[in-house]
């Protein structure tokens, strides 16, 4: 098997939600995803808010990686935040996910940036077991924090809860 990596262009936007919704269906979450094709469109390649990478097994569109820039005050540098991996079903266990994380990662080198984060649930211990073989770190002593929906609205609105 060939495997080969390509960067998403516009008319891939159908098939960034595909991947976006199969890994939304993985993680148990298919009810939370509100994005539409032209919201991608808009954020992804109007607004450039993001980038997105496919793996190609012979050819074939197999896995993707959605991710953006960051930036660390204290590394005095950007980072990059990878918001979405997902490797199909059937190609798992090829090496395609670390073949992922090296392409993230030579990105990353490239950029000049200082690090690769991402979040993981807290149930998915395959991939939890995944990343700890290719030496991530869990940031156990750090609490992710939202706010989103109707509570952004008060925020930006300048109400309290």
């Amino acid at each position: 098997m060939e495997l080969t990596f390509r960067y998403a262009q516009e008319s891939d936007t159908a098939l960034i939600l595909e991947f976006i919704k199969a890994l939304a269906d993985y993680e148990k979450m298919s009810d939370d995803v509100v994005a539409t094709e032209e919201l991608l469109k808009e954020w992804l390649f109007g607004q450039k808010k993001a980038e997105v990478i496919f793996a190609l097994a012979d050819g074939k569109e197999v896995g993707f990686a959605l991710f953006f820039h960051n930036f660390s005050t204290f590394l005095g540098r950007g980072g990059i935040y990878l918001e979405d991996l997902f490797v199909k079903p059937e190609y798992r266990g090829k090496g395609i996910g670390k073949a992922i994380f090296k392409k993230l990662g030579a990105i990353a080198r490239e950029r000049g940036c200082g690090r690769l984060e991402w979040w993981c649930l807290d149930w998915n211990q395959p991939s939890i077991d995944f990343y700890r073989s290719m030496g991530a770190v869990a940031m156990d002593e750090w609490t992710v924090y939202r706010i989103a929906g109707e509570g952004l609205n008060r925020l930006a609105d300048g109400g309290e809860k």
